[in-house]
């Protein structure tokens, strides 16, 4: 891991890394040197690692928690070149948007390559950012990715026993419901109940697949792309709770 630019605002220092050709960005407190846990974000289809809300939800975990904060460009995503193969699917899928139809099966392709693609470099990456005496080998490790997120992070975390819980959403269960049932750490699911791309019915099969004994729905009114921003603040707790608060919890009554 090669790190390249460091920058601080507002309490939090954020920092660009390399891995290999993957780049990143690990977002920490300003202050205090104590190992903190980690979030891992996975991007939305179409985002990279500095989408606003990647960068908004990064800064309220770490001013609220004191966590770190790690995100990644997926495979064709951000700084990262597109093959194709990644052009063709991305065709599909427009035309398929054009023509008004559900995006679930349109999305099942370009998720399980990205998957195959994106577990292996995130694993990697945790694997380099626990080398780092903040981080530690030890300790915990969350999960956030919605959508596309969702589509990468499910895969993921059904193989990767260091994250002990996850935040994913807005997605259904077609190609994830076998790793889903891998799935036993805390999960928060996010639905969009008025979903104009992703069949609600869909969405409920994914949560239902997951084998957590502790799962939770949050269904909210509205379309794809309308998750309410109070779903930030229930996340920011849900990590606390599974992670470990610490002392630099703020506003999480």
């Amino acid at each position: 891991m090669h790190f390249t630019t460091e920058t601080s605002s507002n309490g939090v220092v954020e920092r660009d890394f390399t891995l290999g050709e993957v780049p990143g960005v690990l977002w920490s407190r300003a202050s205090g040197s104590d190992p903190a846990p980690l979030v891992l974000m996975a991007h939305s289809g179409g985002q990279h690692k500095r989408a606003p809300g990647i960068i908004g939800r990064a800064h309220r975990f770490v001013t609220g928690c004191g966590f770190h904060v790690a995100a990644i460009d997926a495979p064709g995503h951000g700084d990262r070149p597109r093959t194709a193969a990644d052009e063709q699917r991305i065709t599909v899928l427009r035309q398929a948007q054009a023509a008004g139809r559900p995006l679930g099966p349109a999305v099942v392709g370009i998720h399980i390559d990205l998957a195959a693609r994106a577990v292996p470099e995130w694993q990697a990456t945790l694997d380099a950012l626990q080398k780092l005496p903040q981080i530690g080998a030890d300790g915990s490790v969350g999960f956030w990715g919605i959508m596309q997120g969702t589509g990468i992070g499910v895969p993921l975390t059904a193989v990767e026993p260091r994250i002990t819980a996850a935040i994913f959403g807005c997605l259904g269960h077609e190609s994830l419901a076998e790793a889903a049932a891998q799935i036993t750490v805390p999960i928060e699911f996010l639905l969009q109940w008025d979903d104009e791309h992703i069949d609600r019915q869909s969405g409920l099969a994914l949560f239902d697949a997951f084998a957590s004994k502790e799962k939770t729905l949050h269904a909210n009114a509205g379309g794809h792309g309308g998750v309410p921003r109070f779903e930030v603040d229930s996340a920011t707790r849900f990590f606390a709770r599974h992670l470990g608060r610490g002392r630099h919890v703020t506003g999480l009554t």
